[in-house]
Formats: structure tokens, sequence, C-alpha cells
């Protein structure tokens, strides 16, 4: 017999969460009537050198790197509320309850999964972008020599208009210029190419976590139209729960169809050809099969594994 995770509940039981009181140091309201004000007025003012080329795109990749822990902790959060509702559910005692709930843990784990997916798509988009990064960095002292010979030129013509020394600045300032170029020219194919690679990367990424996510979604749906809401009054017999079998199958079908989906059409032509011959599936409400569900069993266990990203 296939070996099929249709519960959450055979995974670590154990779910601690640790709180932690932060205490706050008593403000001094102390105001000091005699300060001077700032001497600057903007921040961009020519009192604080400008940030050099890379300096704003290593500041987004430093936010990136914060976004990407945080879809990492969301992706852990959802694996413990699978667990913890699963758990919840068989303790009511209800058949019905505890089936459907652990079957809805199973789902929330694997969009869970999805999450720590897309983590790592954003990582490596993240990845392309500090290639551009580092290129800028290579090419500012370029830029920075330039301007020191352009500079210096500048402070002979206006001290010593005839010096025999401009002549030599001026060859300098041909070389660099044309050492200028070539920086220049690389700087901006690889910011082109890397661009479009990382924004790639994240769109595809992101089209991918909404419907897998979508189609995980649908099928809770469908576990939830197996439990009976009707209400009871007291001293009613509880009706038998008949609907294992297909809860088992819904997740079944789940499996199933998060390992046909395709990016169909996304990247152009030669996606196309991809997609004449492999269709996205479409969630329906009955399909007669059970298969191997050796990956969503995989699900239970790796969410809440991902890496923080690097800086």
């Amino acid at each position: 017999m296939l070996n099929r995770a249709l519960s959450i509940r055979s995974q670590n039981r154990s779910s601690t969460t640790t709180t932690s009181s932060t205490s706050h140091p008593p403000t001094n309201h102390h105001h000091h009537h005699n300060r001077k004000p700032f001497s600057f007025p903007s921040l961009r003012s020519p009192t604080f050198s400008q940030p050099d080329l890379s300096k704003r795109l290593s500041r987004l990749l430093k936010s990136s790197s914060s976004l990407i822990s945080h879809h990492q902790s969301a992706a852990k959060e959802r694996l413990s509320i699978a667990t913890q509702l699963s758990e919840w559910g068989e303790a009511t005692r209800d058949e019905a309850v505890s089936d459907i709930s652990d079957k809805i843990g199973v789902l929330l784990s694997e969009v869970g999964e999805q999450e720590d997916n897309y983590a790592h798509a954003l990582d490596d988009a993240r990845a392309a972008l500090k290639v551009v990064r580092n290129t800028e960095r290579s090419v500012q002292p370029t830029r920075d020599g330039k301007k020191k010979i352009a500079d210096e030129i500048a402070k002979v013509k206006s001290k010593e208009p005839q010096s025999t020394r401009l002549v030599v600045l001026e060859q300098e300032l041909v070389r660099a210029e044309a050492e200028g170029l070539v920086a220049e020219a690389q700087l901006s194919n690889v910011t082109r190419q890397k661009l479009k690679e990382a924004y790639q990367a994240e769109f595809l990424a992101t089209i991918e976590r909404a419907e897998k996510q979508s189609i995980l979604a649908r099928h809770g749906l469908r576990l939830l139209e197996l439990l009976d809401d009707t209400p009871v009054v007291p001293g009613d017999v509880k009706a038998a729960y008949p609907h294992a079998g297909q809860a088992r199958q819904i997740l079944n079908d789940a499996e199933d169809d998060l390992r046909e989906w395709r990016p169909n059409g996304l990247l152009g032509e030669e996606d196309s050809k991809v997609s004449n011959s492999e269709v996205v599936p479409q969630v329906d409400n009955g399909k007669g099969k059970e298969v191997d569900r050796g990956s969503m069993a995989e699900t239970v266990v790796n969410v809440g594994n991902g890496t923080a990203a690097a800086n």
C-alpha cells in the first residue's frame, strides 16, 4: 500500500509557544532649550557626501532580505497553525470535525510550503540584483578617478594656465574616459540583464504561489462541503460520518493538481509550445483514482525548514 500523508497528526505533536516580554527603559523627558538648530537644510545638501552608486541598491537588497525572512516565518506559522487545528479537531471527539480538520491541516501545511518556495524564489531574484550591486561598486572607482583628474585640471588651469602639467593631466583624463566608457557599457548591460532576470523570477514565483494556493483553497472548500452543519437539538443522535473516503480523495486530487500545474504562456513562444501539450488543471468535484501522495507527505515535514536569506 502506498505511503500517504492523509493526516498531519503523525508529525511532532509538541508545539511550544514562547513569549517574551519587552521592557522599555524610562524615557528622559528633559528638554534642552538651548540646543542649536541643525546647520543643514537638507540631507541632500553638499554638507553630506552623496551616496555612492551602489548604496541605494544595497538598501533595497537589505529590505529584500527582511521581506524574505518574513515569508519564511509565515510558512512556519502556517505549519504550526495547521498542526494546532488538527490536534484541536481530534480533541473534539466529533468524528466529522476530527477528520475534516485534519485534512484541512494537510492543505494548510501545503499552503505554507508554497510560501516557503516563494521565499526561496525571492532569494534567487535578490541574488541577480546583487550582481548589479557588485558591478556598480566596481564602476565607482572609475567614476571617482575621472572626476578627480577633471577637478585637478580645473585647479591647474585657474592657477597656472601655462603649466606643462596640463598636457599630462589631459592625457590621463583621456585614458580615464576610455576606461569609463568600457565600465559604463558593462554596467548598462549587466543592469538591464539582471533587472529583467530578477523581476521575471519574482513575478513568475508570485503567479505560481497564487495559483497553487488557489488550487489548495478550492479543494479546502470541497472538504468543508462534506461537513454537515445542520443544527441538532438535545437528545438527537448524531448521524454517522460517511465521507472519510471522499475527504481522502480530495487530498489526492489536490496532490494531482499541484503536480500537473504549469506556468502556461508566461514566457512567450517557447512556453506557449509547452502549454499546447500541458493543460493547467482545473479543480473538479469528482475524480475516481487514487495516486501516490509522497510529495504532500514531504510537505508536512519540510515546511519551516527554509534558510534565512544571506545578506
